[in-house]
């Protein structure tokens, strides 16, 4: 008996979240293919997303440097003010037994934040300008998608607003620049996310490296 041919792997598609496997049907654009078990999205396809992301991801790179040099807050109590930035408050431990924990924190809410983004012009760049990716294109993407579950700039805005409520009976909270600029970045970083195909920016690896 015949053995019936195997689907080939490209016409495949395999769900990132609980891993099942569909024949890939490319949406066209502005449509996009969704996972039927947990409704995750696989495909996005859009126009010019690509100069899109870049954007986005400069602006987010600008305002998370811009936002560690600015004050975030400021807080007055008994006739004294105090004023502290993102990156201060981060390494608020960084004496003693702390340091590990203060390191993370920073990495956590700034570092990790910065490296992907970086990452993600690095690889972007060269695809929108139809040239071949650049050295360890694939590498960096694996690299930036791995960072993404450990990017917690919102658990940082949102921990400070929890914080900021709890205190505001005892002192006068004022938000500096850097608040309002790690608030605009919470907002660009899902911007970004939604507007990455991921499907498709593997697929245009793959076809530059196979090409």
């Amino acid at each position: 008996m015949d053995q019936p041919l195997p689907i080939p792997l490209d016409n495949l598609i395999v769900c990132t979240h609980c891993d099942a496997a569909f024949t890939l049907e490319r949406p066209k654009v502005g449509q996009r293919a969704v996972c039927t078990r947990c409704g995750t999205v696989l495909i996005t396809p859009r126009r010019k997303a690509g100069l899109q992301i870049i954007a986005v991801s400069v602006a987010i790179t600008i305002l998370i440097i811009a936002a560690t040099v600015f004050p975030f807050l400021s807080i007055s109590a008994a006739g004294a003010t105090n004023s502290v930035s993102i990156l201060d408050a981060a390494l608020a431990f960084s004496d003693g037994p702390l340091v590990a924990l203060a390191l993370t924190t920073a990495a956590l809410i700034i570092f990790v934040p910065l490296a992907r983004v970086l990452l993600t012009i690095y690889v972007l760049v060269p695809i929108v300008l139809d040239r071949p990716p650049a050295r360890g294109s694939t590498q960096a993407f694996r690299l930036a998608e791995a960072l993404r579950p450990w990017s917690m700039a919102e658990i940082f805005v949102l921990g400070c607003a929890v914080a900021l409520i709890k205190i505001s009976d005892l002192a006068d909270v004022a938000f500096g620049p850097a608040f309002w600029m790690f608030s605009g970045l919470v907002v660009l970083v899902v911007v970004q996310d939604n507007f990455l195909c991921r499907w498709s920016v593997w697929k245009s690896l793959d076809k530059t490296q196979t090409s």
